[in-house]
């Protein structure tokens, strides 16, 4: 059984009645010490797709800790899922990486998006240690209140013409299928990742408009149940800005930017670009290498 299958079978348990055995094996020992935020957000991962990022992904939740951890929607890709299965090994890391966090003590939230809809049928239950929400509300470490949803709700492509938001489903998805071999030439010249899909939509200035309009209309209905700040998904765009008295977030993707929103222990939140942090650390374990190799011959 995949571990994909193990997670819908849990819907319906609501419980492990047997965990199995990777659910249960000890954390591979790391030299890198692991990163400590009171909580994280990601969002966007779309599972099922071959446009997802899970390596980067899998080696981030490796990489990090936190007392929360929110799926802010779109997780798995229903969407694609219905056309064709495509579901590699990575794909099922990361559902298994998720499922031990909340089985070691991280409160996981999943707030389903428009292409996991499937999953608000089941909101309210909580399977395998994940929670299910339609949305929530966050209280920081310095007294605030945010609204976590995924954002779906505001965007009137989605809401008001179905047919279109597909339709641009399709053209997003050839761009992302450009994006994968663009990449693919790139690591094999030994250059990091580089989103040529994020790219485009900033040169787009409709793309752009219709940004800025979904921020908007996030933040009025953040101003109408009188909280401190929204944070969202759904544009693929990381953004932390104030609109009016709310303070929009927006953790991302991982997709093209590969971006996840922290909280620190004091309340203060950033955008973590993971694509940039592991090019640095590529980039200094080669320099640390080519040093090594030049005392070697110097010595």
């Amino acid at each position: 059984m995949t571990a994909a299958s193990q997670l819908l079978s849990a819907l319906k348990d609501d419980k492990f009645v047997q965990p199995p055995t990777w659910l249960l094996n000890p954390e591979p020992r790391s030299f890198r010490p692991k990163r400590k935020y009171r909580t994280i957000w990601i969002s966007d991962i779309h599972l099922g797709t071959k446009g997802c990022n899970a390596d980067l992904l899998v080696d981030f939740l490796h990489s990090v800790e936190c007392e929360t951890l929110y799926l802010v929607g779109d997780i798995v890709d229903g969407w694609r899922l219905r056309k064709g299965w495509y579901w590699p090994a990575a794909h099922n890391e990361v559902v298994r990486r998720l499922l031990k966090m909340a089985h070691r003590g991280t409160r996981v939230v999943y707030i389903p998006g428009n292409h996991d809809e499937m999953f608000r049928d089941y909101v309210g239950f909580s399977f395998g240690g994940i929670e299910l929400h339609m949305d929530a509300i966050h209280h920081t470490a310095d007294g605030r209140k945010l609204l976590v949803t995924h954002g779906d709700a505001y965007d009137g492509v989605v809401l008001y013409a179905k047919w279109l938001a597909f339709l641009g489903d399709q053209a997003y998805t050839v761009l992302l299928g450009a994006n994968i071999v663009l990449n693919r030439i790139r690591r094999r010249l030994g250059l990091p990742y580089w989103s040529l899909s994020k790219h485009m939509k900033k040169r787009v200035k409709n793309a752009v408009q219709f940004v800025y309009q979904f921020e908007e209309a996030v933040a009025r209905e953040a101003a109408k149940r009188e909280v401190d700040g929204v944070v969202c998904g759904h544009i693929h765009t990381a953004e932390i800005r104030n609109i009016g008295d709310i303070v929009y977030y927006n953790d991302g993707d991982w997709v093209e930017s590969c971006t996840a929103l922290i909280e620190t222990k004091d309340g203060s939140m950033a955008i973590i670009d993971w694509a940039d942090i592991v090019m640095q650390r590529t980039t200094s374990q080669k320099s640390d290498a080519v040093k090594s190799q030049t005392a070697q011959v110097t010595a």
